[in-house]
């Protein structure tokens, strides 16, 4: 019976299972991430040699002129030395760590999520996934608050493959689409794109991508040619943030209008 029991675990029939609890669901990027790993022993004794917590999500590349879906590791941690489970037994782990700060915003189709993964020798590796929700630091927020008070609506939001934007620790970057449907740049722009480069908590670098609207002949040949967008870096600090939405929106005003015409 136990050879059998040995041999089903294996193949990760009757073998022990792992269940993250999370403390919450909602965090924004660089915020702590606090919970428990429910271990439930299984019809033998095993030997886990450890249990790792990884945060995904995924990003999109181009591949042959199609669209690939790759998942991407933002970090990974250890939260427990080998230990020996036996038949049924029950524990707790707990554990935190820090969300990484360019974990990408739950918004549109990017899904963030925590792996959790036993290590256990000459068995099938039991998981458990559990979806988070991340949102806006303040400082995010009161950026994507100023680009409404400017006229513009976000269309989409995606993850993108851009190793030169996302530096070495970052094969992507999530880029927000906005449309103008009022005010000043509407007629003027086709588009505005926002990419989050740097989070450092209370100040962002922002990379601002600003597409004029073809109104000539010019500026058609422009536009066919890509000569028609501008790609400008913008700093906004913690001053700033302070200061609120509007002072924000003043900011990127300036910066925005230099590159309409």
């Amino acid at each position: 019976m136990s050879f059998f029991n040995r041999m089903m675990a294996s193949v990760g029939i009757g073998s022990a299972k792992v269940d993250t609890l999370l403390e919450k669901t909602n965090y924004y990027p660089g915020e702590e991430i606090r919970g428990v790993v429910r271990i439930q022993g299984g019809a033998v004794a095993q030997r886990i040699e450890g249990i790792d917590l990884s945060v995904m999500t995924y990003y999109i590349k181009e591949v042959n002129d199609s669209k690939v879906q790759q998942n991407v590791e933002l970090g990974r941690v250890r939260v427990t030395p080998p230990i020996d489970v036996q038949p049924n037994e029950r524990r707790e782990i707990g554990f935190a760590f820090q969300l990484a700060p360019n974990t990408p915003l739950s918004i549109g189709r990017t899904p963030v999520w925590i792996k959790t993964t036993a290590d256990i020798r000459s068995a099938m590796d039991p998981t458990d996934n559990d979806r988070i929700e991340v949102v806006a630091t303040p400082a995010m927020s009161a950026v994507l608050h100023a680009i409404e008070m400017l006229g513009f609506r976000l269309r989409e939001a995606e993850t993108m493959y851009a190793p030169r934007l996302g530096g070495s620790h970052s094969p992507f970057v999530q880029e927000f689409e906005f449309v103008p449907y009022s005010g000043s740049y509407r007629g003027r722009l086709d588009e505005l794109e926002l990419v989050f480069l740097r989070n450092y908590g209370t100040s962002l670098e922002l990379l601002l991508q600003i597409d004029r609207k073809a109104t000539s002949l010019f500026g058609m040949f422009a536009e066919a040619m890509d000569m028609d967008e501008s790609f400008v870096r913008v700093q906004i600090s913690q001053d700033d943030v302070q200061r609120g939405p509007q002072h924000v929106a003043a900011l990127l005003d300036q910066v925005i209008s230099r590159y309409a015409h």
